[in-house]
């Protein structure tokens, strides 16, 4: 049976100083534990060293982007396994615990994932097969199975099968780097596997606070475009990116009257950025 010491919690930072306490509480009783701090300006540091001083701390100066420093921190590992957890993430020993004694049940599965619950106990149903494939109808699962993704947002890693498919692709620098690994894990056969038992509470974007917070709308707009196209080019086609960014560009612009008559400005900021982002893609190079 595996135990906690068979693996190495990893946290990714960005003004997330508002976290750090509740992710102490749910870290406690890991002795592996690696944060990468994505350039905070919020005091982050500090209060990681006050609160986690049994981490090993990664600081950028600069954000490096979601996918990129978890693969600084990944590239660190020496557990058996990796549990990805974002700092907005509460969890309790016996629920990690839960996703391990899963793990053991199936030692071929390349990620495991909990089930995440949001703040007024609604569970999230952010488990799925690619689309592509088969869409995924009726409730919520009730136990282990098969899925084609999970959420980044906390899942635990096989390391073994891991290094074998690779990590995250930095071309995402947020949003879809998570869709991206998981559709590599399926494209590889390997199991993807949803433990539902394991209940992880996440409070989804509440992450990242900071003296900007119009900006940081503006940004998660931008990246979400950005990325989308990304994946879509990678997965699909050039072809297949350039119809979807003229598509969702033209629905973006429509949407830009009603939210200029009545404006709320997270919703305006984000609005704006996503426009640009799809204004400005570039496809990638793919090999």
């Amino acid at each position: 049976m595996l135990t906690v010491d068979s693996v190495t919690a990893i946290s990714v930072t960005h003004n997330s100083k508002h976290c750090i306490d509740a992710l102490a509480k749910s870290l406690a009783g890991l002795s592996h534990i690696i944060i990468v701090d994505n350039g905070s300006s919020d005091g982050c540091l500090q209060k990681i060293a006050d609160a986690l001083p049994q981490a090993h701390l990664i600081q950028s100066e600069r954000n490096l982007g979601f996918g990129a420093a978890n693969n600084r921190a990944l590239d660190l590992v020496q557990t058996p396994y990796a549990l990805l957890i974002n700092p907005d993430c509460i969890v309790q020993a016996d629920e990690i615990q839960h996703l391990l004694t899963v793990a053991s049940v199936y030692p071929d599965a390349a990620i495991i994932a909990p089930q995440l619950v949001r703040s007024g106990g609604l569970y999230e149903i952010s488990y799925r097969w690619p689309t592509g494939t088969w869409r995924s109808t009726g409730p919520i699962a009730s136990g282990a199975c098969c899925v084609g993704f999970v959420s980044g947002a906390a899942m635990l890693l096989n390391m073994a099968v891991m290094r074998d498919i690779g990590f995250f692709d930095e071309r995402f620098f947020l949003y879809y780097e998570d869709e991206d690994l998981c559709q590599r894990v399926f494209s590889a056969k390997r199991q993807i596997i949803i433990a539902p038992e394991a209940r992880f509470a996440h409070l989804s974007r509440g992450s990242v606070r900071g003296t900007h917070p119009l900006r940081s709308e503006f940004f998660r707009g931008f990246h979400h475009a950005q990325s989308k196209l990304i994946f879509e080019q990678k997965h699909h086609s050039t072809a297949s990116a350039n119809k979807l960014r003229w598509r969702t560009l033209l629905l973006a612009l429509l949407t830009l009257i009603p939210r200029l008559l009545l404006p709320q400005p997270k919703y305006l900021a984000r609005l704006f950025g996503r426009i640009i982002g799809l204004s400005q893609f570039q496809p990638r190079q793919f090999y």
